[in-house]
């Protein structure tokens, strides 16, 4: 049975320009470069750098009648105001700028180094072996299988198998293995083309000048190894009749391995990630200068050939169907342009001003350079500062750097949640790993702490804190347990 009935209901419903806020607001400074790009390519409304006639940006809005932008809405063509697209104000939009954004825009080429790769290194020293057609094609395949870590992450058999599917060669798994060893373990650097860790320490230790502290260090590797990943160094010397000195020397033959061999190699294909700041802070006569990085200030304005369209249109006598579409069409861009530009705005007085209330409650920090004066810090009490949500402060802090004169940061590393001393004060959890770096690094190597005695030296100094989270922030420092980091 159908039924009618009414309902009121109150909805928060996101416009467009919101949403493109948002967006541009999470990205960095060289990912919003691309969106700006990708912006003035697809709207030839929309044009960069500053505009060289006496017509300026739009100063009013496009389209007073509607909060909302929709694409699907019927505009009548006689509602469209022509005079609102049309600007007579003579100030040039350049000189409303202020100068608060730092001098740091000057665009900058990443310059690249033109090396052999990891892999064409390892295929020319392929060429200079004697090799039947057959045997140089299973090498060439074998070296396509290793990683840029320098391993080979398959079995013979897979590999016999896909030699024969994808390259049509039908070889015997010992052919492959023999090939393997003989000579892809010849070629540099030394320990390429293994299965596993064990394997490629054996190789490179292989290839060593043969002493006692080499051929223990090669039997510990073949028959101990486990016992060796887990330094239970007492079983070691029970295990092979040594001595704490013998252990000790053949210990530091492995240590000098390399446990990556492709990784160390100088033409490795694997490039760096540039890291554009987003804001630079200076320390001038005590006080705390912040400003933007002048690449998120671009100088966009309103095409003058399209704004000269609307006029032509305004002063024709007669209209055509043809050109009230075109004018439709013009309206839709002029709109894109006027909220992208808009937005763009907006997201630089948000960045500058949920920055600053990062920089001002970590002002002490900001001002000496020491983390342990870094104070506890939740996306809610920026977020409560400036008056704008949770969600907005987490966009600016997650994915921005900010220059300081201790190095460049990633914003996110000055939040941090907050714990009660013995005093009752509340400290930053970035101060009490500070703390426990410190007890680690000066502890004796061979008797390191295990985490309860960890737990009662930082009640020590003052932070009471359960040995499960010594553990759980040990492991945030990467730092492995104690027996692990006990050395001979």
């Amino acid at each position: 049975m159908l039924k009618q009935n009414l309902q009121l209901k109150l909805s928060q419903k996101l416009s467009p320009q919101q949403i493109q806020l948002m967006k541009l607001v999470q990205l960095p400074t060289l990912a919003f470069e691309q969106r700006i790009k990708q912006e003035l390519e697809e709207n030839p409304a929309l044009e960069s750098g500053r505009e060289e006639s006496e017509y300026d940006e739009f100063a009013d809005e496009f389209d007073n009648s509607s909060d909302e932008y929709n694409d699907s809405e019927v505009i009548d063509m006689e509602d469209i105001n022509i005079d609102e697209y049309l600007s007579d104000d003579e100030i040039p939009e350049y000189r409303l700028h202020t100068n608060n954004y730092s001098d740091d825009d000057e665009e900058k080429e990443i310059p690249f180094s033109a090396e052999v790769s990891f892999h064409q290194s390892l295929l020319n020293q392929l060429n200079t072996f004697t090799l039947s057609d057959e045997d140089y094609f299973i090498a060439e395949f074998l070296v396509g299988s290793i990683d840029d870590s320098g391993y080979i992450r398959r079995s013979i058999q897979d590999l016999t198998d896909d030699l024969a599917f994808t390259q049509n060669i039908y070889t015997e798994e010992d052919k492959v293995k023999q090939i393997r060893e003989q000579i892809i373990f010849q070629l540099d650097p030394a320990g390429v083309g293994a299965f596993d860790l064990q394997e490629c320490l054996l190789i490179q230790l292989r290839r060593k000048k043969t002493t006692p502290s080499v051929d223990l260090a090669i039997e510990i590797i073949e028959k101990a190894f486990e016992l060796f990943t887990k330094k239970h160094y007492a079983k070691l010397q029970q295990k092979f009749s040594i001595s704490e000195d013998e252990l000790k020397e053949a210990i530091q033959e492995i240590e000098r391995l390399n446990p990556k061999p492709g990784s160390s190699y100088s033409g490795s294909n694997v490039q760096v990630e540039q890291i554009i700041p987003d804001f630079t802070i200076r320390v001038n006569d005590s006080d705390l200068e912040l400003s933007l990085n002048g690449r998120n200030a671009p100088e966009l304005h309103v095409s003058r050939e399209y704004s000269e369209m609307l006029d032509t249109y305004k002063k024709a006598k007669e209209k055509t169907s043809s050109q009230k579409e075109a004018v439709f069409f013009i309206k839709q861009k002029l709109d894109s342009a006027k909220w992208f530009i808009d937005a763009i705005k907006q997201r630089q007085q948000t960045l500058l001003v949920t920055m600053d209330a990062i920089m001002q409650h970590q002002r002490e920090y900001f001002l000496t350079g020491d983390e342990l004066k870094i104070k506890p810090l939740i996306l809610k009490d920026i977020a409560d500062k400036i008056g704008m949500d949770i969600s907005t402060v987490s966009r600016v802090a997650s994915s921005k750097y900010v220059t300081t004169p201790y190095g460049t940061r990633l914003i996110k590393d000055f939040f941090s949640e907050s714990m009660k001393n013995d005093q009752g004060e509340d400290v930053s959890t970035h101060e009490i790993k500070q703390i426990l770096q410190r007890i680690i690094a000066k502890e004796d190597k061979s008797k390191p702490y295990p985490d309860d005695d960890l737990a009662q030296l930082l009640k020590e100094e003052g932070y009471p804190i359960a040995r499960r989270t010594i553990a759980k922030y040990r492991e945030q420092l990467d730092i492995p347990v104690a027996r692990l980091r006990r050395e001979l």
